[in-house]
């Protein structure tokens, strides 16, 4: 199988820091059917699992070591780079924060996290062995990460400016667009994408789509938010609320019917459930 990658300024994967790493496999596993390979080396500080979903990386799942102790729980999303050091400095000029790193993770790559200039904060992947998220868009697996801002503005120009992303303001969202990221999925593990796009009659450029941006209150931290991708958005739901997770709202659009979730440690995240108009 020809494995999944990501060009430069793609987001590529998503993670969770949780304080108790053993519950939190239990809800991931129970909600999501997720499967779990621990890749930390015997006597390493922290752990760090992989999530898969039959049989491929998913996600990932740690205790936070390396972020200052253990971390609260969250949920992170992780941009593609072709060098990680060479992109922190670029990033720190146009002025976010270094948070961590950079640093290699094992053989799968190299690291570094940071805050943009909202405070919102993201990692940087420049990958070896581990090139992203194999499973994605089916039930179970990562859909796609939005930045919630209160200042989309300042927050556009700064990501435009460091990784080449292009904004289009659909009327019900401002879509992030990588340009060439269509030509990239069609050349290898898509090739039917813009015929599969046309058949629901997707927005013009959807086929580059890689995040969404979200205006928020000014009251409200900048952040970036994962939503994955479900079957049926109540049945997610009601399992969620089973394993010990609140859920926050449930929203119907005319594409989605998602459901708001906090975990049980606290991450919050979305579900997405893609009812588009023709259906």
């Amino acid at each position: 199988m020809t494995p999944r990658t990501y060009p430069a300024g793609v987001p590529c994967w998503v993670d969770t820091t949780q304080p108790d790493v053993d519950a939190a496999v239990s809800f991931y596993s129970g909600l999501f059917g997720w499967t779990f390979e621990d890749v930390m080396p015997p006597g390493a500080p922290g752990r760090y699992l992989i999530a898969k979903l039959d049989g491929q990386d998913a996600a990932g799942l740690g205790s936070g070591v390396g972020l200052g102790g253990d971390a609260e729980a969250a949920w992170s999303t992780y941009i593609a780079v072709d060098d990680a050091d060479a992109g922190v400095r670029r990033l720190v000029a146009a002025g976010a924060t270094l948070v961590a790193g950079p640093e290699d993770a094992g053989e799968g790559g190299r690291d570094a996290a940071l805050a943009d200039p909202q405070g919102a904060g993201f990692h940087v992947w420049q990958a070896r062995r581990r090139p992203g998220a194999q499973a994605v868009n089916v039930p179970g697996a990562w859909n796609f990460s939005d930045l919630h801002t209160p200042d989309p503005g300042a927050a556009v120009g700064f990501y435009r400016d460091a990784f080449g992303w292009e904004i289009d303001d659909l009327g019900f969202g401002l879509m992030v667009r990588r340009p060439g990221y269509g030509d990239h999925l069609a050349a290898t593990v898509d090739p039917d994408i813009r015929n599969r796009q046309a058949g629901i009659s997707a927005p013009p450029g959807f086929e580059d789509a890689v995040a969404w941006v979200a205006a928020t209150g000014p009251d409200k931290p900048a952040r970036w938010h994962v939503t994955f991708t479900v079957a049926d958005r109540d049945r997610t739901a009601a399992d969620a609320a089973g394993l010990g997770a609140e859920v926050l709202r449930t929203d119907d659009t005319e594409w989605t019917r998602e459901a708001l979730i906090r975990d049980p440690q606290g991450a919050v995240f979305s579900v997405s459930q893609f009812t588009p108009p023709s259906g």
